[in-house]
């Protein structure tokens, strides 16, 4: 019966890793977790005098190279001078020559986000009037081609030697502590552990070329390496190699010394590998956890050690449910239905995990009910909740196989010991039978070889255990399909962080058509997006001068979100600086006119210039930034 099963199940999974690396490979480039939200100049403006310096605002938190900020001419040279730096919160600039002349330029920019994932992007202003450019930006993308397949790949097998490794060792250690002396599960644990070991050392080598060039030839480059294990990503990926290394001595144990140990003796070792096993594995997962999304955005204290949970429970379930699928189809070993009982019971508590911290994780990534359905993300984790409750249904059917497979087996053991007693007295006789005792403990071995064959071909054909078998082989396909979905959905740009950089940039262009508006009249409105680094500290800032002129001015300063509604926030400075001259800072504390508007009269600009506006907004007792643009005043 194995024999002809065994053809079924390669192929089932065969087909089943095609269809994931179909999922992986139609992803495309990794999306951005960090969203442009902002420019100075803003895309497609065209501005009457070349700028000092050209501004970015992402999202979030994003780390600079020297090359990741680019400003190039219409010919395609490039006019940018000296580093990347911070402005201020999640706004970065970089200087440009001065004196540009007049046309169309292009802005590229390659960053990588506070959650690991490169960014790439670009956009073009025109200082005088706008004209052709040479430049192509096509070709601008973070996380694509050969290098960002390679990247999909390891991430995919790295989930999947972890769930393996921990699962399998779970299921081991509390279900089926027979299972430790079984050739198959010993294999198993180990080619979960080889896996995850092989997948991170892949993880850190491409990871250089992932967040940079994109190119093959770079893998190997020593000098971005170096850099690699100076990043966040960097040191969870090494961290997790560490922890590896103590994986290694856990599995030495579980299937060396703790095989060997009586029954008795297994008591005080099982409580100690319970221990340093629970804590290699939270430690593996927290790798996971303190480089990616759990790691940003808001609760990140509260978020990451859910995150941690809600990994060892995908662990415990679906690596456990492998282990299973591999003690019904390739063990010679029977397992007991207790076995299957105790691990269907720890399914549930993982899937009861599973789905608290998936409730808190989704309405953290996503913010809204229509994020399920308007960005990507909510429409990724549609699709996964989907399989998880296929997973379920089938586990559910997998219970009942569970109880009509016990309940056959009570009745075969209370079969057995009448058959011992038969074959207690066929082995009596034969020795009393003058001499015969080689004879009879030659048959004796026969008869148990052919009782063994027997009794597998009666369980192999037993319809309780084929079904469970059959339902079992069910949810490791799901899983496999669930574990591809998972990995594009951690690549995938979170819905929350999607609808405010769309707000953002609805913001902004509103506020840019204003802007042109208002230019003709002598107005100036700068806009400006912030990021005071709590909870709820993300916004934008705008400031009208009117009529933006030598002399009084009268000065309104409007606080939004990034959805648009009015931020009510406890206070707002102004500060002029012509830096020009040095001239300043002037200080203006504006008036409270209403929820996310402030105001001040007669404001005096000494000097026609181009005068620096710096805006330090405060979003609760200890939460605060400061940003600024320059206008030309007068």
């Amino acid at each position: 019966m194995t024999q002809t099963i065994t053809p079924r199940v390669r192929t089932l999974v065969l087909l089943l890793l095609a269809a994931c690396g179909l999922l992986l490979t139609t992803a495309g480039p990794a999306s951005a977790h960090a969203a442009l939200t902002g420019s100075d100049p803003q895309q497609g403006v065209v501005v009457d005098k070349a700028p000092d310096q050209v501004s970015l605002t992402f999202s979030e938190k994003v780390a600079l190279s020297n090359d990741s900020l680019r400003v190039l001419d219409p010919k395609g040279k490039a006019v940018q001078q000296g580093k990347p730096f911070e402005v201020g919160g999640t706004t970065y600039g970089v200087k440009v020559h001065s004196g540009l002349p007049d046309g169309t330029y292009t802005v590229t920019y390659q960053v990588v986000s506070a959650d690991s994932h490169p960014v790439a992007g670009a956009y073009t202003f025109s200082v005088g009037a706008p004209s052709t450019t040479s430049v192509s930006v096509s070709g601008d993308t973070a996380g694509g081609g050969v290098v960002g397949w390679l990247y999909g790949f390891g991430r995919y097998m790295s989930y999947a030697g972890f769930i393996v490794l921990v699962g399998g060792a779970a299921f081991v250690l509390g279900c089926w502590q027979r299972g430790a002396g079984v050739k198959p599960m010993q294999r198993l644990v180990v080619g979960g552990w080889l896996t995850l070991t092989s997948a991170t050392l892949l993880l850190l080598l491409l990871r250089g070329s992932y967040t940079g060039s994109g190119k093959v030839g770079d893998v190997f480059d020593l000098d971005l390496l170096g850099n690699v294990l100076q990043t966040k990503a960097g040191a969870a990926l090494v961290s997790r190699l560490l922890l590896l290394a103590a994986a290694a001595l856990f599995i030495s144990v579980l299937f060396g010394a703790y095989d060997k140990r009586e029954d008795e003796e297994k008591r005080d070792l099982t409580f100690g590998l319970a221990v340093g096993g629970t804590v290699v594995a939270a430690g593996l997962a927290a790798s996971w956890a303190m480089a990616e999304h759990a790691s940003v955005g808001i609760q990140a204290g509260i978020a990451m050690p859910v995150d941690v949970v809600h990994l060892l429970a995908v662990a415990t379930w679906l690596g456990g449910l492998t282990a299973l699928l591999v003690a019904l189809y390739r063990s010679d070993a029977p397992i007991e239905s207790d076995a299957v009982r105790r691990f269907s019971q720890v399914a549930f508590g993982s899937v009861v995990a599973l789905v608290a911290t998936g409730v808190y994780q989704s309405w953290r990534q996503l913010g809204s009910w229509s994020a399920f359905t308007g960005t990507r993300y909510g429409q990724l984790l549609l699709v996964k909740i989907g399989l998880v409750a296929l997973l379920v249904g089938i586990a559910f059917i997998s219970r009942r196989w569970t109880a009509q497979l016990a309940d056959t087996l009570v009745r075969q053991n209370k079969r057995a010991p009448q058959k011992e007693r038969v074959a207690a007295s066929a082995s009596g006789s034969g020795k009393s039978k003058g001499g015969g005792s080689k004879r009879a403990a030659q048959l004796a071995r026969q008869q148990a070889a052919m009782d063994t064959a027997r009794q597998k071909r009666t369980r192999d054909t037993d319809p309780n255990r084929f079904g469970l078998r059959r339902s079992v082989l069910a949810e490791a396909g799901v899983a496999v399909v669930l574990l591809a979905v998972t990995t594009v959905l951690t690549q995938t740009e979170p819905g929350r962080t999607e609808e405010d950089a769309k707000a953002a940039k609805a913001a902004s262009s509103s506020s840019s058509s204003s802007s042109s508006a208002s230019a003709g009249s002598g107005a100036v409105t700068l806009d400006m997006s912030f990021d005071t680094g709590g909870t709820d500290g993300k916004g934008v800032v705008t400031v009208d001068f009117d009529p933006a002129r030598v002399g009084g001015n009268e000065m309104h300063v409007y606080v939004q979100r990034p959805n648009g509604r009015a931020f009510d926030i406890p206070e707002v400075k102004v500060a002029l600086t012509l830096e020009a001259k040095k001239i300043g800072p002037l200080a203006i504390t504006p008036d409270r006119i209403a929820t996310g508007h402030w105001s001040a009269s007669n404001v005096q600009i000494p000097m026609a210039g181009d005068w620096k506006v710096a805006v330090t907004v405060r979003t609760s007792d200890i939460d605060q930034t400061t940003v600024s643009k320059n206008a030309q005043i007068g």
